[in-house]
C-alpha cells in the first residue's frame, strides 16, 4: 500500500479513536472478542507495545489489519 493511501485511510477510519488504542478500544473497532483481540496481537497480526502491564496498540496498525489482503490457506483433501 503506497504512504499516499495509508494516511488517506488513516484520516478515514476510526475517526473517533486515538492514534494509540488500547485492547478495549480493538475490540470496539474491529467488533471481536477480548480473546479474539490477545489471539490477533499475540499471532502477529496486529502489532501492538507492552508498556508496563497494559498494551498499546498504533491506530495504523488496525487500519493495516483491517486494509491487508490475506492469502488464503489450502489443504489438500
Amino acid at each position: 500500500m503506497k504512504k499516499s493511501e495509508l494516511k488517506e485511510l488513516y484520516q478515514m477510519m476510526f475517526p473517533d479513536y486515538p492514534d494509540i488504542v488500547t485492547v478495549k478500544q480493538l475490540c470496539e473497532m474491529l467488533g471481536v472478542s477480548r480473546a479474539l483481540a490477545y489471539k490477533l496481537i499475540s499471532d502477529d497480526e496486529i502489532q501492538a507495545v507492552k508498556i508496563g502491564t497494559s498494551l498499546k496498540i498504533p491506530k495504523v496498525s488496525v487500519i493495516n489489519y483491517v486494509t491487508e489482503e490475506k492469502k488464503e490457506v489450502r489443504t489438500s483433501a
